[in-house]
């Protein structure tokens, strides 16, 4: 098992280019099943995650040429509609196959699914949904059964809470149903903008992008053509850059970025006394001399994302004062904190709440990262921490970053990936 030695204080320096966004990329993958022609994917990240689907895809009878960050894909040839517990059970994201399956073949089966253990992260809502378009759906054997012979069909859909897995599912589900399907309280993230804008542009007319009402008028189950897509820049990559330059008190240039995106971490920077030089495609941080402690509470987008919880936690961690930070989206996304108490934090937690007093030094320490985003807040602590830390168990890492060590180690960190000795 690989893992991640770090030795602290290296000052960094220079650019680093941003990768597409794995959570723009799972989506548009699955909706390559909304077509039984070729399409185009370029800009994908080099992730475990994108990988596991593509071959997904394979399994179900799809053709995938993958090479660099660019696929094409062809699910003409499908003749499966199963997608088994061997994938699925790797990587959350493969439910997002159960909508266009359905859609486009009137059955299939869904393995319930996997992936980081940061929380209850529910499908009912997507059941929900499906059942009111129609859906014949049961659990059984650990699968989600799904049927729909006639055809889905249009339906007002109202989410209890925002989703983003359930609206990507359902935009695809209503682009192949019969009839309009209305979607109340629907997720606005840039990721899905990109999916709505992805089938918008094969013919299917969508009102309301980037909005919490999305109206889909349906090709009642004719496939789509889709175009070339390149996949937008990865908003939680660039914050993690971000603050690898605060955190480090460096000028760090990101390139291939959307300033927009990440308009609530930036937000918070500049709290902590962080100042940007931003273009159209480039932010460059000039970090404060002594950060700035600062309250966040995660939210929906466009609020402060909980996929830059935890890398903020390790910023806050060298402020000059204590910074509180509010978990509302998941109830156990506070793993990290223990390991970073271990590298020398001062973090208290009571519920869904942190306190962090800054400290002025950490010491390297062996650490075991829990999930994703949990494995670059120890690193970003890592890099400040006097001596040797090893950051175990980055698996996970790999799942969502496309060679963090190699951008890092450009940048001038002294990070090395290393296997564990049996």
């Amino acid at each position: 098992m690989d893992y991640l030695q770090i030795n602290g204080g290296r000052k960094l320096g220079g650019n680093v280019i941003i990768s597409g966004a794995k959570n723009a990329a799972l989506p548009i993958i699955a909706a390559t099943i909304l077509s039984d022609k070729d399409v185009t994917l370029t800009n994908l990240p080099n992730v475990v995650d994108i990988r596991t689907l593509l071959k997904l895809l394979t399994m179900l009878g799809g053709k995938v040429e993958h090479e660099g960050t660019t696929a094409k894909i062809n699910n003409g040839s499908i003749t499966s509609t199963k997608a088994v517990y061997e994938i699925v059970s790797q990587m959350r994201a493969s439910i997002l196959v159960l909508g266009p399956l359905l859609a486009r073949f009137g059955e299939c089966e869904v393995s319930l699914p996997g992936g980081c253990a940061i929380g209850q992260r529910p499908i009912d809502l997507h059941l929900k949904a499906l059942e009111a378009m129609g859906a014949k759906i049961e659990i059984k054997g650990g699968y989600v059964r799904a049927e729909a012979h006639e055809g889905l069909h249009g339906a007002k859909i109202i989410f209890d809470k925002i989703t983003v897995g359930g609206t990507e599912n359902i935009v695809m589900a209503a682009a192949l149903a019969k009839g309009v399907t209305t979607i109340i309280n629907a997720a606005k993230e840039p990721e899905v903008v990109q999916l709505c804008e992805m089938i918008a542009d094969a013919g299917v007319k969508i009102e309301g992008i980037g909005t919490n009402e999305l109206t889909i008028y349906g090709t009642d189950r004719k496939p789509l053509t889709f175009k070339p897509v390149e996949i937008i820049p990865d908003r939680i990559e660039a914050g993690t850059y971000l603050c690898a330059g605060a955190i480090t008190g460096s000028v760090i240039t990101l390139n291939k970025v959307d300033e927009r995106h990440i308009r609530a971490s930036i937000d918070k920077l500049e709290t902590m006394g962080c100042r940007f030089d931003l273009t159209q495609d480039s932010i460059t941080i000039y970090p404060p001399q002594k950060i700035k402690p600062v309250n966040i509470t995660t939210i929906e987008y466009p609020g402060f994302p909980t996929d830059m919880q935890a890398q903020f936690m390790a910023l806050t961690v060298m402020a000059k004062g204590e910074s509180i930070i509010e978990e509302r989206l998941f109830e156990n996304r506070f793993m990290h904190v223990s390991e970073l108490n271990r590298l020398g934090a001062d973090i208290w937690l009571k519920g869904n709440i942190a306190a962090v007093k800054g400290v002025d030094k950490l010491y390297g320490a062996d650490v075991m990262a829990t999930d994703l985003r949990a494995s670059s807040a120890l690193v970003l602590a890592a890099l400040v921490a006097e001596g040797t830390t090893n950051v175990r168990r980055i698996y996970h890492l790999d799942r969502g970053y496309d060679d963090l060590e190699g951008k890092l180690s450009a940048l001038g960190a002294d990070i090395v990936r290393k296997k564990e000795v049996k």
